[in-house]
């Protein structure tokens, strides 16, 4: 028997009887007065995502007073999905039927009273948990921003996690001059791909420590085509390094990795040196050798976008950063690699992000 699960939490299981489907969401323009049905991928407890998630019909009501509903166009896979899936995440949304998804975007259809955002704005989440993993849905206005109309799709459904996170690294720890030199383990992840970049925007020189793999050489040309100044490895970085010379040394290291990769940072930091650590990809921890601390002064931190960070921002500041990234994907100044799976094929693109493919798993309900 199918398990019906609700949009907003109120009862609309009489929607599919109706025969309210997602066909009528081809009428963008027209008011929605009607609940309708669409397909979203739901779980009711934590757990591995390919075990616990399914893809069933979820009933939408109308957009009442301060919400719109959103025909979601594309929605990425994010390690954060699979912890919050798993129930690791410090955010979790409320279970039975809980939708995933912190990124996406998508295209207004309906909006109800006292809303700014119109019909046919293209939106992506203000504030994570929204569930993104669906055809649509109806949701709290003020959760959502309006990119400017000129901002390609493709890069608007990964602006909101990867980008705002590099954005912040480079912004909030060290007031970097152009000339210097940003370091950095997990060069070849998505945001390190992105600090690259932005770094490259601004004048700033990249070293990027990344693990060998029998690819190397067509991952060192990528990441020198994004504008890596050096990519290397952690047992040959302080070689390299001095081999190089491409500038002082690094002030601000980036940590997403953490063991060995992370010691090899620290260790190449200039004396009174800022290490940001913002993921833990090897599940190694962070072991800090006295040394660095007495001798070199080095001041370790931790970033996660939805901490203290975007807690500090108002909804119109956070509004601001994503408008500043559509920008620099409208200009082409920062990119991300993506590779599209049917919502229907979701188990795919769950395999393809959990194997570490080339390219983001993104869902594609366009």
């Amino acid at each position: 028997m199918l398990k019906l699960c609700m949009a907003t939490g109120s009862a609309l299981g009489h929607a599919l009887t109706r025969g309210y489907t997602f066909r009528a969401l081809s009428h963008a323009g027209s008011a929605l007065s009607r609940d309708y049905a669409v397909q979203a991928l739901v779980y009711d407890e934590p757990g591995e995502p390919d075990l616990v998630l399914r893809l069933q019909e979820m009933a939408v009501q109308p957009p009442g007073p301060g919400q719109i509903s959103v025909r979601m166009l594309q929605a990425p896979i994010n390690p954060s999905d699979i912890n919050t899936c798993q129930g690791t995440y410090p955010l979790r949304p409320a279970l039975p039927c809980a939708v995933p998804g912190h990124e996406g975007v998508g295209r207004v259809i309906g909006a109800g009273s006292e809303v700014q955002l119109q019909v046919g704005d293209l939106v992506v989440p203000l504030t994570p948990c929204q569930g993104t993993w669906r055809q649509a849905g109806t949701f709290a206005a003020a959760a959502w921003h309006a990119l400017p109309k000129e901002t390609p799709v493709d890069a608007a459904a990964t602006l909101c996690i990867n980008p705002r996170t590099a954005l912040a690294l480079l912004d909030q720890f060290v007031d970097l001059q152009p000339g210097e030199v940003v370091l950095q383990n997990g060069g070849n992840s998505s945001v390190g791909q992105l600090v690259i970049q932005l770094a490259r925007a601004r004048g700033l020189k990249t070293v990027s420590v990344i693990r060998h793999r029998p690819d190397w050489d067509a991952t060192v040309a990528h990441l020198q085509h994004l504008g890596a100044d050096l990519v290397t490895t952690s047992e040959r970085l302080k070689a390299d390094l001095k081999a190089a010379a491409i500038g002082p040394p690094p002030r601000l290291g980036l940590n997403c990795v953490g063991g060995e990769a992370a010691l090899a940072v620290c260790k190449a930091l200039a004396e009174g040196g800022t290490l940001v650590t913002y993921g833990g990809m090897s599940k190694q921890p962070l072991t800090i050798p006295t040394s660095l601390l007495i001798f070199k002064d080095i001041t370790f931190k931790g970033f996660w976008l939805s901490g203290r960070y975007a807690k500090n921002m108002t909804p119109q500041q956070r509004g601001q950063v994503l408008d500043t990234l559509a920008e620099y994907a409208r200009q082409g100044v920062i990119t991300t690699r993506t590779v599209k799976f049917p919502l229907a094929e979701w188990r795919k693109a769950l395999a393809h992000q959990q194997a570490g493919g080339t390219g983001k798993a993104v869902l594609d309900m366009a």
